[in-house]
């Protein structure tokens, strides 16, 4: 395994839920990662964002790990979910929701 694969297998085993991004969660720098992160944000779920564009090697190498060509990319409980439009057609369907509870990462205000 790579040096860079193994960050990125860290990231996802340290985090229930990792968005490797452009730009931030609090300044996204694409559209694709803005819907990513609204959506994400609306489910109330915590998650991890990661700035690809901070780091070529793992804006590259994420790409390669999940096979997926594009960014950006989120995974739960070290499962690729996919890309914005899985993410918000998930979310569409109610499938996003129950992917979550199914995995036990549960919303902000229901951990209290």
């Amino acid at each position: 395994m790579s040096d860079v694969n193994a960050r990125i297998q860290a990231e996802i085993d340290e985090n229930a839920v990792v968005l490797f991004m452009k730009g931030t969660p609090v300044f996204p720098q694409c559209g694709f990662s803005a819907m990513t992160v609204q959506v994400l944000t609306h489910v109330g779920v915590p998650f991890k964002g990661i700035n690809v564009l901070e780091d070529m090697d793992i804006r590259e190498g994420v790409k390669q790990f999940s096979n997926w060509p594009t960014i950006p990319q989120l995974y739960v409980k070290g499962e690729f979910i996919g890309g914005c439009d899985i993410v918000r057609e998930m979310y569409e369907s109610g499938e996003l929701e129950q992917l979550m509870n199914d995995k036990g990462v549960v919303a902000a205000e229901q951990e209290a």
